[in-house]
């Protein structure tokens, strides 16, 4: 087999139809009858996505259903189907049509010219607010200069990689997972693709903005200590200005001089007081972000569980 597509899908059921009607006819142009697998993972629906992904096997061949037990987010969800692709590439994309398959034959002609990873980088992106594309634009280019591992900017996970790149990732078991990072630190000879994002076919987006700030955490906590070397420096900054700071207190007591604007009991003090306590909470939130990554790496669980995997006839995957 030469290529399998993975597609996490979270509430999608009105999309797994549509999906499957443009990609297998691009597989099947671009590596013969035989030459692919699509491998949909539920990541604990609550509509009818797994019905239709179920359904699905009924009218194409090559496809493998993963159920997980429950929603375990979309990098997981994607990293369950990425482990149990059989194909000598995979190629991981959304299942809400923004990433357009017919970007695969040019995945497939990068992956050829030996290539080991090709990723999508996004031209323009429709059907997104001005907020969404500001926050986006600003967290690649933060995470480029906080990291020392090089990540494509504006690239999401449409991408096609190699088996050796695959196997690292499965090497890989760290929970906090995001993805573009590890393909990017993975190495090896990568190569970008342009292309224009189109808006969703049906649905809400699966990240609201809560879940974008807990993926950009993630994503720079991963790939980066910059943030706690942040925090020393700062330390060291806030205590040379207190020095400082208490050095002009006691030069005023001293010489009985008042500053302009003294009243008993100085209001600046409880502004230094409430600016150093607001240094020290967020100094103790970043190192604690750490901390919580520690804690979850050492229980050592499964990073996902299968409730079910089921197989259109055809489907080429051991048993």
């Amino acid at each position: 087999m030469l290529l399998s597509v993975v597609v996490p899908m979270y509430n999608e059921e009105h999309n797994v139809a549509p999906l499957l009607a443009r990609l297998v006819p691009v597989l099947r142009k671009a590596v013969g009858e035989d030459g692919y697998e699509i491998v949909l993972v539920n990541d604990g629906s609550s509509d009818g996505t797994l019905a239709s992904m179920r359904e699905a096997m009924e009218s194409y061949a090559h496809v493998v259903v993963i159920d997980l037990s429950r929603n375990f987010g979309h990098q997981l969800a994607a990293t369950a189907g990425i482990e149990l692709a059989q194909g000598e590439a995979v190629t991981l994309m959304d299942g809400d049509l923004q990433d357009p398959p017919e970007l695969i034959a040019e995945f497939l002609a990068r992956y050829r010219d030996g290539y080991d990873v090709v990723y999508a980088v996004r031209r323009t992106r429709k059907g997104e607010s001005f907020f969404k594309l500001l926050t986006a634009r600003l967290f690649y280019r933060i995470i480029k200069r906080l990291t020392k591992v090089s990540i494509p900017v504006d690239t999401g996970d449409f991408r096609l990689m190699s088996r050796r790149v695959v196997e690292a990732l499965r090497r890989s078991p760290e929970r906090h997972r995001f993805l573009r990072g590890m393909v990017s630190w993975v190495g090896y000879r990568q190569i970008g693709v342009e292309y224009d994002r189109d808006e969703r076919l049906s649905g809400v987006t699966k990240y609201p903005f809560t879940k974008m700030m807990r993926f950009a955490i993630d994503g720079i906590t991963s790939f980066s200590d910059v943030p706690l070397r942040f925090v020393s420096y700062f330390g060291f900054f806030t205590s040379a200005a207190a020095i400082v700071y208490a050095l002009v207190v006691v030069g005023f007591k001293l010489f009985s001089l008042h500053p302009p604007g003294y009243t008993r009991g100085w209001a600046s003090t409880i502004v230094a007081v409430l600016f150093l306590g607001g240094v020290q909470l967020i100094g103790i939130g970043i190192v604690g972000e750490y901390i919580g990554r520690i804690y979850d790496e050492v229980k050592g669980r499964p990073l996902y569980l299968i409730r079910s995997v089921d197989r259109s006839s055809e489907a080429r995957l051991e048993p």
